[in-house]
This record gives structure tokens, C-alpha cells and sequence, in this order.
């Protein structure tokens, strides 16, 4: 007779890894400008300081003084190029001002055009988390034939792939309900 804990599916190790695809998402999310000016759309460029990959927040210190501008306080005076740099090389469309060690960002309006590619960029980051969010529930339902082939009932079998598969609805609607919320924020004007 096979061991108990092969017939058992680690559920909160799939919850926990749908989970970590979910909360990528949303960091993704939160770097999509949407024409107001947020901390967190500095939070995927990393600079290269003091030899290794550093976020900007670790750096200097981040302020929104009003909605259409950010500011960096750059703390060591000989980073601040290499932020500015790294802001540039971004892809975020903004211009960096330099006024010795603050950069100032001015966020500038966002044309309709440039609103419906960021919705576009939206929906592809939605997609790669869908992506993930299936590639675990498939890990899963291998874990069941696993465990299947090794003893498990028909019965705990199809119970084990309803649990899996209701994590895996739950999660990609989530992701459904975060593009959407996310895509009407981009277009709101």
C-alpha cells in the first residue's frame, strides 16, 4: 500500500505560487502609468550602484509633491546620474530634471493613443499571469496522476482536481477582475 502523503496534493503550495503570479501582476500593474504621477511606477528600475542591481527607493527617497510629479532626493550626489540614467533607459516616456541631487519627474498627459497602448500592455500582463496561473494548476493535476497511479481512489482523485481546478477559476478571475479595474484607470481622462 502506497504512503498517505502521496495520496495527499499540497494545496497551499499551489495557492502560494498562484498567489506570487497574482501579486507579480499587480507590481506590473502598478508600473503602468496612468497619466498620474505614483512612487510605485519606479519600483521595476533598478540602478546599478555599489556593484549590484538597486532599486531607486533604496537610493533616495521618493515623493509625489503633487499629481503630475515625482521626486527623487538622491541621498550620494555620484548616483545621481546613473539614476537619471537608469529612469531614461526605462522605457517609462518620462524626462528626467535634474536640480543638483533631486530629479524631478513631471509626469505629462497621456494622448488616447498612447492610453490604448498602455491598456494593450495591460492585457499582455494579464496574459503571462493567466500563463503562470494555469502552469501551476497543470503541476497539480500531475501531482494527482502521481498520486493516482500510486493508490489514490477515483473518488479523492476527482475531489483533489475540482479543489485544484476551483483555486485555478478563482485566481484567474482575479486576474480578469485586476485588468479590467486596471484598463478603466488607464482610460479615465
Amino acid at each position: 500500500m502506497a504512503d498517505d502523503d502521496d495520496l495527499t496534493i499540497d494545496t497551499d503550495d499551489l495557492e502560494r505560487r498562484m498567489e506570487g503570479a497574482f501579486g507579480s501582476l499587480r507590481v506590473e500593474f502598478a508600473s503602468l502609468r496612468t497619466g498620474r504621477a505614483s512612487s510605485s511606477m519606479l519600483e521595476p528600475i533598478t540602478v546599478d550602484a555599489y556593484g549590484s542591481k538597486t532599486p531607486i527607493n533604496q537610493i533616495g527617497t521618493v515623493n509625489v509633491p503633487e499629481p503630475r510629479m515625482v521626486t527623487i532626493n538622491v541621498w550620494d550626489k555620484s548616483m545621481v546620474g546613473k539614476v537619471e540614467k537608469a529612469i531614461r533607459e526605462s522605457g517609462l516616456g518620462i524626462n528626467p530634471q535634474l536640480n543638483g541631487t533631486i530629479i524631478m519627474l513631471p509626469i505629462p498627459e497621456l494622448n488616447e493613443e498612447r492610453r490604448r497602448e498602455l491598456t494593450k500592455v495591460a492585457a499582455q500582463y494579464a496574459e503571462s499571469a493567466r500563463i503562470s496561473v494555469r502552469n501551476v494548476r497543470r503541476d497539480g493535476m500531475d501531482q494527482i496522476k502521481k498520486a493516482k497511479s500510486s493508490g489514490m481512489s477515483e473518488d479523492d482523485q476527482k475531489l483533489w482536481e475540482s479543489e485544484v481546478q476551483d483555486l485555478t477559476d478563482r485566481f484567474i478571475a482575479q486576474v480578469d477582475k485586476g485588468l479590467e479595474s486596471k484598463q478603466t484607470e488607464i482610460m479615465q481622462v
